[in-house]
């Protein structure tokens, strides 16, 4: 008993270490939006470098109606993508073609209709049931693998939004409805403590944080990025932070400004667990050139 005893002791140090080590890992994850601004962009317009992991997150599923002026359904999702070119035999194909390749889906996002997307629930247990229902079956005709959380408007309290998403996540992964979630918040007083109390309660079921770093002012700097990642890794301590730009010329730190020296920086310190891109859609104009060096950075790491 006294021998048995350290020798356990022991391996639940190492693993300890060895799941701290693993957190602190770099990655080669690229993750982009897709489908949100009807620009007719297809899963094969996007250049994939198979070297990498390689998520694809239509957007969005929102909680609103079709009308000419949406209202909230309290849970109620439907696919507002571009579903005429990012359908279900799509989703197949892409995948048969591509292997590491897998595809969420985002829930909220910004507008519809030209009017703010809210976070509204009834109740707590309605919402989650409604929300549990709907995701379940688009997820399962799309044969989606994840789910990104990305509301930015609320008209409830922070402890009500994390209950309701994290019970959600709870769910959806406990049941393997899907094998990975992520949320994406931004900088912001009016965002950011409702993904932080989230996170506090749940974050054990969230692996990845798609944070808007292009929410950040334009001209920001390299050392100006590098200090909002580590204040960002602080609030969402043990989270895998991902980094990202916008290819709609939104704000942040650029790919033509020092982004990439950035991402080297922060691999060399082990902390990059990967990159995200707003989106496709914006990105197809010019021929996916910022999706192609991401990709390429990723796949090059030693």
């Amino acid at each position: 008993m006294d021998t048995i005893f350290p020798f356990f002791f022991v391996l639940i140090i190492l693993a300890t270490f060895l799941s701290t080590q693993a957190a602190q890992t770099n990655s080669k994850l690229f993750r982009e939006y897709i489908g949100a601004e009807g620009k007719g962009v297809k899963f094969s317009d996007v250049p994939v470098n198979p070297k990498v992991e390689f998520h694809f997150i239509l957007s969005f599923a929102i909680d609103y109606t079709s009308s000419a002026h949406p209202s909230p359904t309290n849970g109620q999702f439907s696919a507002y993508w571009d579903t005429e070119n990012l359908t279900p035999s799509n989703v197949s194909s892409l995948k048969a073609r591509h292997s590491n390749v897998k595809v969420a889906m985002s829930l909220g996002g910004d507008t519809i209709n030209n009017q703010h997307v809210y976070f509204k629930p009834k109740s707590i247990n309605s919402w989650v049931t409604n929300a549990i229902h709907s995701i379940m079956e688009i997820a399962n005709n799309y044969k989606l693998d994840g789910i990104d959380i990305d509301y930015e408007h609320f008209s409830t309290d922070p402890d009500t939004f994390a209950e309701c998403i994290g019970r959600l996540l709870f769910y959806l992964k406990g049941q393997r409805i899907v094998s990975f979630a992520s949320i994406a918040p931004y900088d912001n007083d009016s965002v950011q403590p409702y993904y932080l109390a989230l996170w506090k309660k749940y974050g054990h079921l969230i692996d990845y944080v798609n944070f808007q770093f292009y929410a950040y002012p334009k001209g920001t700097t390299i050392s100006q990025f590098l200090k909002h990642f580590e204040e960002q890794k602080s609030n969402y301590r043990d989270g895998k932070i991902l980094v990202s730009f916008g290819t709609d010329d939104s704000g942040g730190l650029s790919p033509q400004n020092g982004f990439f020296s950035a991402c080297r920086n922060l691999r060399q310190a082990n902390k990059l667990h990967g990159i995200f891109i707003w989106s496709a859609d914006d990105s197809k104009k010019t021929g996916f050139p910022y999706e192609k060096q991401s990709q390429s950075f990723l796949a090059n790491a030693k």
